[in-house]
């Protein structure tokens, strides 16, 4: 009974490794197209122009300022749950944020499930998805506050940075 458990677990081990491999190699990571900068600007405008036209505010690239501004067009409803290309839009304005504070870069992000705009540490693994951050929590009805959220991601990308060697 012993070998045939042992001989069962070496076999799952085995048949294992390929599928995580295989699945590591449906992955693909590129830079942007001409396309995808000009939908990242598309969005940047649009909530550029919305905060502009409703506040007479601008996004500054100031965390404290840009994050207090999408908090203001969440709590005055100024952009419904269902309106899914306004809330990425709010999620580039973030990432923008994270990306200028942590050393990100935008990259697009493929795998067996689709593509999607990320934002990447370096040449790491390190990934975050921002423009999806703020959509998928409010089209559900989730309340947690703009920089709730950005902190949250500030956690995940310190979480993922490589340790750096005079701090091993």
């Amino acid at each position: 009974m012993y070998k045939f458990l042992a001989s069962l677990f070496m076999a799952a081990l085995i048949t294992a490794t390929p599928i995580a491999a295989a699945d590591e190699d449906e992955l693909h990571i590129s830079e942007p197209s001409k396309l995808d900068v000009g939908y990242l600007q598309q969005q940047r405008d649009l909530m550029g122009n919305l905060v502009a036209s409703e506040y007479g505010r601008r996004f500054q690239m100031v965390k404290r300022n840009d994050l207090e501004l999408l908090q203001r067009v969440i709590d005055d409803r100024l952009i419904a749950p269902g309106q899914t290309r306004e809330l990425q839009a709010m999620g580039v304005v973030m990432g923008d944020l994270l990306a200028k504070e942590h050393d990100l870069h935008w990259v697009i992000y493929e795998d067996k499930i689709g593509r999607s705009r990320a934002l990447r540490y370096r040449n790491t693994d390190t990934f975050v998805f921002p423009m999806t951050m703020i959509a998928r929590r409010y089209e559900v009805g989730n309340t947690e506050s703009v920089a709730d959220i950005y902190a949250r991601a500030e956690a995940a990308i310190q979480a993922g940075k490589p340790p750096l060697p005079y701090q091993q």
